[in-house]
C-alpha cells in the first residue's frame, strides 16, 4: 500500500489512520493482487496475510509464524516468504497503529501494562468485527458482508 504519510506520524497521532482503514485497504490490497473472485480463498488468504503483519508487526519472527500454521494453509511457507517481503511496509505501518493504540492509553493516564492490554483488547475487537467476508461491492472495491 502507499500513503501519503509516514509511520512515525501515526505513532506520534499527527495522522488519524487506524487499525480499522488498514484493515480495508489491505483487504482491497489482498483482492487486487491474489486473482480470484473465490470469496473463501480470499478471505482465507487475507486472514493468513494480515496474522502475518500482525505477528511481525509484533516484533516476532517469521519461522515461529510458519511453525504455527496448520498443513491444510492456503498458501505455504514459500509463497509467504516472498509475500513478507512485499507486506514490508504494511507491517511497519501496522506496527506504527498498534503503538498509536496504546498511546492512546497512556494519553489517558493508563498505566502502560493497562494500555498495552486495553490496545489488544480493542485490537482482538476490530478483528473480530472487521471485515469478516471479502466481497465485491458495485463500486468494484471491497465491503464486508
Amino acid at each position: 500500500m502507499q500513503w501519503d504519510f509516514t509511520p512515525e506520524e501515526v505513532v506520534k497521532g499527527e495522522v488519524g489512520y487506524g487499525l480499522e482503514q488498514f484493515r480495508n485497504d489491505l483487504a482491497e490490497e489482498v483482492r487486487a493482487n491474489l486473482g480470484t473472485d473465490d470469496p473463501a480463498a480470499l478471505q482465507q488468504s487475507y486472514d493468513l496475510i494480515y496474522d502475518m503483519c500482525y505477528w511481525l508487526a509484533t516484533g516476532r519472527d517469521f519461522a515461529a509464524f510458519a511453525a504455527t500454521l496448520p498443513e491444510e494453509t492456503p498458501l505455504d511457507v514459500h509463497v509467504l516468504q516472498p509475500i513478507k517481503e512485499y507486506m514490508r511496509d504494511n507491517i511497519t505501518m501496522l506496527g506504527a497503529i498498534l503503538q498509536r493504540m496504546i498511546m492512546d492509553g497512556v494519553e489517558t493516564g493508563m498505566p502502560l501494562e493497562q494500555a498495552l492490554n486495553s490496545a489488544a483488547e480493542r485490537h482482538a475487537r476490530i478483528v473480530h468485527t472487521g471485515p469478516a467476508n471479502l466481497t465485491r461491492c458495485s463500486s468494484g472495491g471491497l465491503s464486508p458482508a
